[in-house]
């Protein structure tokens, strides 16, 4: 589905182009839009969602949009990246979101193609909405009076605090796992720390392209990017590079109750090993005593003794008793 979200001027929408959204257009009128951008700020945004290839091909003639670049924004196996040119921006974002009911990972996609007067963004799968982007610059019309360059800041710093916030239940159910761990049955620990890990990788391949990037977007002030912007792309590089430490932090932390819980299991599963040989030592004193006196010879010692049965019964109980006593002593039992 394509939608033109407006045509943006002094940072709003103007309503005397047709309203705030206007849905399916043809490739007639979104050259016509585009050409009523005049302002050296003003923008048209035109935002696609799971669109079809007809779709496509409409946005990417009116626009001109780079083939190569619109064949990574429509594919799902593309790694996210973000191409700053001097006069152009490319950004491919993957989107994540948290199940409470499964813990799982949930991956969207979203691109954004920016240029002089246009902002293009496609959203593929479970990704941020359009709505919610556009509500984000009406509540900031100083970061939209800049350009084209604002639709890329919110939907980067909504997709930022995605990653933040699917850190923190991330972290949230590595504290629960490491309750489990040192519980009497690791096992089920093991797992949700594999199930926990796999989320993590989800994680990591929609931050870790990005790292390089956000880093000069963090640390560096680009020609293309507008000055009121520079502290806000900022902000949006260190969550991205925070979200990048809190990969590495779970990768680490994972592999290492990973290694505990199979320490811990392998430890118990030696002490039932231990009791189970202690028992059967204790219980092998009157089975060797039975299994004598149980070959039936007229010659044995107290055979013929009218208390030679409680005598022998009360070898083996003090016999056993002491056992019992060593091995739990030992730490066996």
């Amino acid at each position: 589905m394509i939608r033109i979200m407006g045509v943006y001027r002094d940072g709003r929408p103007d309503p005397a182009e047709g309203g705030a959204s206007v849905s399916a257009p043809t490739l007639a009128q979104l050259v016509d839009v585009r050409a009523r951008v005049s302002g050296p700020t003003d923008f048209v945004w035109v935002a696609l969602a799971d669109p079809t290839a007809d779709e496509v091909d409409r946005v990417a003639g009116a626009f001109g949009l780079e083939p190569l670049l619109v064949e990574d924004a429509t594919s799902r196996q593309q790694r996210a990246k973000i191409d700053i040119g001097d006069r152009s921006l490319f950004v491919l974002l993957k989107s994540l979101e948290w199940v409470d009911d499964t813990s799982d990972v949930e991956t969207g996609q979203v691109a954004c193609f920016v240029g002089v007067g246009y902002a293009v963004t496609m959203r593929m799968g479970r990704a941020e909405d359009s709505d919610a982007v556009a509500a984000r610059l009406d509540r900031h019309p100083d970061l939209t009076a800049t350009g084209p360059l604002s639709v890329f800041w919110a939907i980067a710093d909504l997709v930022a605090h995605q990653y933040l916030e699917v850190g923190d239940e991330i972290q949230s159910d590595i504290e629960e796992i490491e309750q489990q761990v040192f519980s009497d049955q690791p096992s089920r620990a093991a797992n949700r720390i594999y199930r926990l890990n796999r989320e993590n990788i989800e994680m990591r391949r929609a931050v870790q392209p990005l790292l390089p990037d956000s880093q000069r977007l963090a640390r560096e002030s680009l020609p293309l990017v507008p000055r009121p912007l520079h502290p806000y792309l900022r902000d949006v590089g260190d969550n991205i590079l925070r979200a990048g430490d809190m990969v590495d932090g779970f990768d680490s932390t994972l592999m290492t109750m990973l290694m505990a819980s199979t320490a811990r299991q392998d430890l118990l599963q030696n002490k039932d090993m231990r009791k189970i040989s202690a028992w059967a030592a204790i219980i092998a004193v009157p089975t060797a005593i039975a299994g004598i006196y149980g070959m039936n010879f007229d010659d044995m010692p107290e055979l013929h003794w009218t208390f030679g049965y409680p005598t022998v019964l009360a070898v083996m109980a003090i016999i056993c008793l002491l056992l019992y006593r060593g091995f739990k002593k030992s730490g066996w039992l």
